[in-house]
Formats: structure tokens, sequence, C-alpha cells
């Protein structure tokens, strides 16, 4: 646990680096060509409005992590369970998957509308939203992962009497789990989105709601400053499914080392 740690801190210190010098240039060319806030503010002006009102944007930054994990939680289980049903039974497979396929390129804007209907103006729609964003990257991923397992090592698992249970759980799934937690880290960023989506449509909370009365107003430092705050979100939650994935896959990270 403390070497995966060490190990993910090491892998930030770059990345951090890289972000200090982008803030910096960032500030140097505001200041230097005399930019307009409204249009561009400089990075020291976003941190006063996030300084001046720390906990409000915290709850609006909780409210919107709320929905993000909600409708990335649906996802997750309803993408295996359906990914699982469209390889296992071929019928299935071409009965539903295109009807889902379809729904998914309809945009979810368009949807939002009837969400507002069914659902009311809460929380619910929106992590319909976030759900619906979120979802075709888990299933993807994980059917591509369930198919991934060697044919001779099913035979073999069939021949020793092993049931259709134990061969999707001890081998299949197995296989698939690279493949589930690299749909999970897109998924994961597809549902703060889809949340960002739900509270532009209808919310009265959330970094939706501060943009769409920010840019109102014509305040842009607080537009930034909820953009930051999503960008450094969107961040720590991938990096966070990624260090799960470390943790409950060190056999194919250690494999991935040696290959490089």
């Amino acid at each position: 646990m403390i070497s995966v740690l060490a190990g993910a801190m090491r892998r930030i210190a770059m990345p951090l680096l890289g972000a200090l010098i982008f803030l910096a240039t960032w500030e140097v060319g505001v200041r230097l060509f005399q930019v307009r806030p409204i249009l561009l503010p400089a990075p020291s002006l976003i941190a006063e409005d996030l300084i001046a009102s720390p906990l409000w944007f915290a709850e609006q930054t909780a409210y919107t992590l709320g929905i993000t994990l909600a409708g990335f939680g649906v996802a997750t289980v309803f993408g295996v369970a359906f990914a699982i049903l469209v390889v296992e039974w071929k019928i299935l497979d071409r009965l539903l998957f295109p009807l889902f396929v379809a729904l998914n390129s309809v945009p979810k804007v368009a949807l939002a509308p009837l969400f507002l209907i069914w659902f009311g103006t809460g929380a619910t729609p929106k992590i319909a939203i976030a759900f619906l964003i979120a979802v075709f990257a888990v299933v993807i991923d994980t059917a591509l992962g369930l198919q991934s397992a060697h044919p001779d090592t099913i035979d073999l698992a069939r021949t020793l009497r092993g049931s259709r249970l134990k061969v999707l759980l001890r081998i299949k799934l197995y296989c698939a789990l690279p493949h589930l937690f690299a749909g999970l880290k897109v998924a994961m960023s597809l549902a703060l989105v889809g949340a960002i989506v739900g509270e532009f449509v209808s919310s009265q909370r959330g970094l939706g709601h501060v943009i769409l009365t920010a840019q109102g107003t014509f305040d842009t430092p607080r537009v930034f400053a909820a953009i930051v705050i999503l960008a450094v979100l969107g961040v720590a939650l991938i990096a966070l499914i990624g260090v799960m994935e470390r943790l409950a896959l060190p056999w194919h990270h250690a494999n991935a080392r040696h290959a490089n």
C-alpha cells in the first residue's frame, strides 16, 4: 500500500510541475499584454475568487461530486451487468445491443427535458444524464474484456466440468478486469461531464449552476474558478481509480513494467 502511494506521488510530480509552469506563463502573459479580466482573467484573480468564498465553492463542488459519483456508480453496475448479458447470451446481443447503441447516439441534452418531466427538478434527472453519458464506455470495455479470454483456457475449464458461472467468474471476469478499469476511467470523466450538463439544464446548486450564473453577470474569474475546480476534480477522481486499479491488479502493472 505504501509503495503504491509513493509511486503515485512520483507520477504526479512532473504533471504538477508542468501545471505550475503553465500557470506562471499564463499570469505573465496576461499582465504583459494587459488582457482585460472579462476576456481572460489572470490565475491570481481566479485564486482570489476561490479564497474569498472557499466554503461556498466547497458546497457547490460537493453537490456536483455527489451527482457524478451516483451516475458513475449506476453506470458501473448496469454497464457490467449488461455487458455480461450480451456476451453470454448472443440472442440478447442481437436484440438489445443495437437499441443500446441507438440510445447512446441520441444527444443527452435532447433527453434532458424528458428527464425533467419524468423525475422533476431534483438530483434524479442529473444522475440519469450522468449515467447515460458514462454507461457506454463501461459496457464496451467490459464486453471487450470478457471476450478477451483465451478460447483454449475456456475449453480446458469446461473439459474439467467447470460450470458456466465458474467460467464467467474465474476466467472471463478475471481477464476483463484491465479492460474494465480502463472503461471506468473514461466513464468517470464522462459522468462528470454528464453532471455538469444536468446542472446546465436545471439546477440551483453545483458547479454547472455556478458557471451559468457567473456567465450571466460576465463574472469571468468565477467561471474560470469553477472550471479549475472541475479540472482538479476530474484528475483526482481518475487518479483514485488508478490507485484502486494498482491495488486490485498488481500483476497487470508488473507485467506492463517488464514489457517496457
